[in-house]
């Protein structure tokens, strides 16, 4: 497969599977992604890599799924690790994101309860376990003898990094077939503000749809058949998503939105907080409908979905 096996972990989370990547660039053993923090994955891992000569282990972004073992590799194995710079961030200020995840969270309208449960799931380590305690940045600090290049390409996170290859890329949760991309509701460390991920997703699919010659290796799922194909699904799954909501649009109170367009109440905190982050991600959208309809354009793909668009957006 492209010069890389790829090696396919059970997940216990609703994703499903997780896929990793292992291979050997510039004469050095390299691992993309390290799989859950479970027990299964840790004898996967023993059963499947060669961890006396594994040297660097490489993250797209730092979900469970993708980085739960990178503390474990750490204490197992000689290897680098590498993670995201804007994930660094959040390791260097857990208590800060935490904060303003929470106050974040209470400014869109959830109630007491909801955010009692969201900051207990936040600090249980469900969703954040060990973080290796020695990392360097992938943006900067990968060798060059390795012939990656770095592409960030947020959007489903704020941290999402696609990794190419000679004639393949690496994309963590960036390109998924028949899997809508979810953003997430997250704060931007470097200006304390609301990561705004409508606006650097616009700018993440005309990267992607730079990918177009090379063999995508996904993060679950199997191979996707073509870029323009999974980018259109996505743009078209989303289009229609933003009609449904378009007609709420000026609700103020985000929870009685999300009410609104599912037609009950979402009762588990964590499925509120995936809920919320999709509305409001739309709701930008709306509000500057135009600077998707540019990023199409510009990668061709415009004309496929333009009906959708209007439809969507009132444009």
């Amino acid at each position: 497969m492209a010069g890389l096996t790829q090696h396919t972990i059970n997940t216990p989370y609703m994703v499903g599977p997780v896929h990793c990547y292992s291979g050997v660039l510039a004469g050095e053993l390299v691992l993309f992604d390290t799989g859950p923090p479970t027990p299964e994955a840790e004898r996967y891992i023993l059963d499947h890599l060669d961890l006396a000569n594994l040297r660097h282990v490489i993250v797209t972004h730092c979900h469970i799924d993708h980085y739960g073992q990178a503390a474990w590799f750490e204490e197992n194995s000689d290897a680098i690790v590498y993670l995201p710079y804007r994930d660094c961030l959040k390791i260097a200020n857990h208590d800060k994101r935490i904060e303003g995840m929470y106050q974040l969270l209470a400014s869109l309208d959830f109630n007491q309860k909801s955010l009692g449960e969201l900051r207990r799931i936040f600090e249980s380590g469900m969703l954040f376990p060990p973080f290796p305690k020695k990392y360097r940045v992938a943006e900067t600090d990968l060798p060059e003898r390795l012939g990656l290049k770095v592409l960030n390409c947020p959007g489903h996170s704020q941290s999402d990094l696609v990794y190419v290859g000679e004639d393949w890329a690496v994309t963590g949760d960036t390109l998924l077939r028949g899997i809508f991309q979810s953003p997430l509701l997250d704060i931007d460390l470097e200006s304390g503000e609301r990561f705004n991920n409508y606006h650097v997703y616009c700018s993440t699919l005309v990267k992607l749809a730079g990918l177009r010659n090379r063999r995508i290796l996904p993060g679950h799922r199997q191979s996707i058949a073509g870029i323009d194909a999974t980018l259109l699904f996505y743009i078209s799954k989303l289009l229609l998503r933003v009609e449904q909501l378009r007609p709420h649009k000026d609700e103020k109170n985000l929870m009685v939105m999300i009410e609104k367009l599912l037609g009950g109440e979402v009762q588990d905190a964590f499925h509120l907080y995936l809920k919320a982050s999709e509305v409001v991600f739309m709701k930008d959208l709306l509000a500057e409908p135009e600077m998707l309809r540019q990023a199409l354009k510009e990668i061709d793909l415009f004309g496929q979905v333009e009906e959708l668009y209007h439809r969507a957006t009132g444009y």
